[in-house]
């Protein structure tokens, strides 16, 4: 960044007015000796003394365009902005029971939950994010962290759970947030649960955890995925073909409902990959970031060049008018 400091040092280039002037009337009646017959002098070589005779003059013009604008002061500045954030803390609880391989989203429900979830954390890089996926039991993939890189490799790298460890503990999920968040001081604390079912596992009930959540001040809002009456998954037979059936769309919405209720946050219905899409937007309109940036603009003076040039043009103009004097 550059700028003048005393840009009114400019107007004395005005001084430059009456020298041009002269310079002009000099050049259209320049001043002689009149002699009985000039023929002779055309012949005469052009000496240096002739040739450098304007020198003076451009010296002086320079000499004053150099010190008017040393004397305007320019300067350079390094800009550097402070920005303070006061971010929300997010924690995502995504549900990775076999029913969500089903296929009433496009491919699959699991797919479109875990691309959404990405999509939000890249629109957030202020917010620290978390994600604790859970089927029968639940586990912290990725604690809270500005490190959005990290969330999203953990979140690529959770898939279905095995048989033996499925089921739908809703409640752990909830409980395992919940624990991850107390500890922050953070402006705002939000969970975000992505499920598609009924809670049937785990000690923890979604609504107790629900009553841990709002008694911390810590919002959750729950999103339940899936159409409305059947939906079509794939299974595996006795014989370990794959096999489309379909089955019954069962969400538990009094649940999720109450539990957005108590910690004062917000129910949603995902019926479609646009709808998903749209809800989490919506989120991210709601959990808003402040951000409060200041500038500094650190200025430093450029003028001694200029200041030094114009001494040099004054010095050498006084020596080009003695040596190229003339009579007038």
């Amino acid at each position: 960044m550059t700028r003048l400091a005393s840009p009114w040092a400019l107007l004395l280039l005005l001084a430059l007015l009456p020298l041009l002037w002269i310079w002009w009337r000099t050049r259209q009646h320049p001043p002689a000796v009149i002699y009985s017959d000039l023929g002779t002098l055309g012949t005469l070589p052009a000496t240096w003394r002739v040739r450098l005779r304007h020198l003076p003059r451009i010296l002086r013009i320079a000499f004053f365009i150099l010190a008017a604008l040393a004397l305007a002061r320019p300067q350079s500045g390094i800009r550097s902005e402070e920005i303070t954030t006061f971010g929300v803390d997010i924690v995502i609880v995504l549900d990775r029971s076999g029913s969500m391989r089903a296929l009433d989203l496009t491919p699959d429900r699991f797919k479109v939950a875990k691309r959404t979830v990405r999509e939000f954390v890249l629109s957030r890089p202020s917010d620290r994010m978390g994600l604790i996926p859970f089927a029968g039991e639940a586990y912290t993939a990725s604690p809270l962290t500005l490190d959005h890189g990290a969330v999203l490799a953990q979140l690529d790298s959770i898939d279905f759970a095995r048989r033996e460890e499925d089921g739908t503990a809703i409640g752990l999920g909830l409980a395992a947030a919940v624990n991850r968040l107390r500890v922050s001081d953070a402006k705002s604390r939000v969970v975000i649960l992505v499920t598609d079912g009924v809670n049937n596992a785990g000690p923890i009930a979604p609504l107790t955890a629900a009553e841990l959540a709002a008694d911390r001040g810590i919002r959750i809002y729950t999103i339940g995925v899936g159409t409305h009456g059947m939906a079509r998954i794939p299974r595996e037979d006795a014989f370990g073909r794959q096999r489309i059936v379909s089955f019954p769309v069962e969400i538990d919405e009094d649940t999720l409902k109450e539990v957005a209720r108590l910690t004062e946050g917000q129910y949603y219905r995902a019926d479609s990959n646009e709808s998903l899409k749209e809800i989490f937007a919506t989120i991210d309109s709601l959990e808003t970031t402040e951000i409060v940036s200041e500038i500094h603009v650190a200025w430093s003076d450029r003028f001694e060049g200029l200041l030094l040039a114009a001494g040099i043009a004054f010095l050498l103009e006084l020596l080009a008018s003695f040596f190229l004097r003339r009579l007038p």
